[in-house]
């Protein structure tokens, strides 16, 4: 009894240590996305993608490995949380200030502090918030790739339309949204190529392989594709079990042979 007892606990002990762990990783994950309407001018265009930061303090583990490679920086909500100091929000702001220039979406959990505080320091940062709002990059051939946000979804704060109105009518979009769920609004004429996003944190903790959410992924649905991430932090408890925390560094290029190859 004694023995089981033991063996017992230090199984517990293990499986607590795997959990912390997972919770903290500084994991880029790289991927490669072609399509035959890329601006073929643009060459191609990386973007690091990061969501769902809660409370952690960003390492330089995921900073540096991805300086000089990617050409922005979206941050796709949930960069704080109620009780987490502005001085912190601000130092990881910087961190991914580094990388090159960062836009913003809205996510639930950034509500719960003083968001006007936080926009201030968003813009005092010289961060674009993309609150129902899109951003255009232009190569010197007149080729345009707009980058879409839309602002909390679950709050009914959400205007994709407004957003489309922002885009340029003849470019290559892509989207973020803090919430997977914003694909359910999105048509085929919106002519939304990607959309990335968090929230669900790739299910956090799976029992037995099961969670509430799926684990993070990049999946074809019939009218974009889809990369959903497990986040870089945790709420509530900082485990996770089987879906390690994670940020992306995502290529996008032109090649009419590899159609939205993932």
């Amino acid at each position: 009894m004694v023995i089981s007892l033991v063996v017992l606990f230090i199984g517990g002990g293990c499986l607590l240590i795997y959990m912390l762990r997972e919770a903290f990783l500084n994991k880029v994950i790289e991927h490669e996305l072609s399509f035959s309407d890329f601006p073929k001018s643009l060459g191609s265009v990386s973007i690091f993608f990061i969501s769902d930061i809660h409370r952690r303090k960003i390492s330089d583990k995921i900073i540096n490995p991805v300086k000089g490679k990617a050409d922005i920086v979206v941050i796709g909500g949930d960069l704080t949380e109620k009780g987490v100091p502005f001085e912190k929000v601000k130092a990881n702001l910087l961190k991914l200030k580094q990388i090159g220039p960062v836009y913003f979406v809205w996510g639930n959990n950034d509500y719960e502090v003083d968001y006007h505080k936080l926009d201030a320091i968003l813009l005092e940062l010289g961060i674009k918030v993309l609150d129902n709002t899109a951003v255009t990059f232009e190569s010197a051939q007149g080729e345009k790739f707009c980058l879409l946000g839309v602002d909390d979804l679950k709050q009914d704060r959400d205007r994709l339309d407004l957003a489309l109105l922002d885009a340029e009518e003849k470019s290559f979009k892509i989207l973020a949204s803090h919430y997977p769920d914003i694909t359910n609004k999105i048509l085929s004429e919106h002519e939304i190529r990607l959309v990335l996003c968090g929230h669900t944190h790739g299910g956090q903790i799976h029992i037995l392989g099961y969670s509430p959410h799926e684990r993070g992924k990049i999946k074809r649905l019939d009218n974009t594709i889809l990369l959903i991430s497990n986040g870089y932090g945790t709420t509530t408890i900082p485990l996770r079990l089987g879906a390690p925390a994670e940020c992306h560094l995502i290529t996008l290029k032109w090649n009419s042979d590899l159609e939205g190859k993932i």
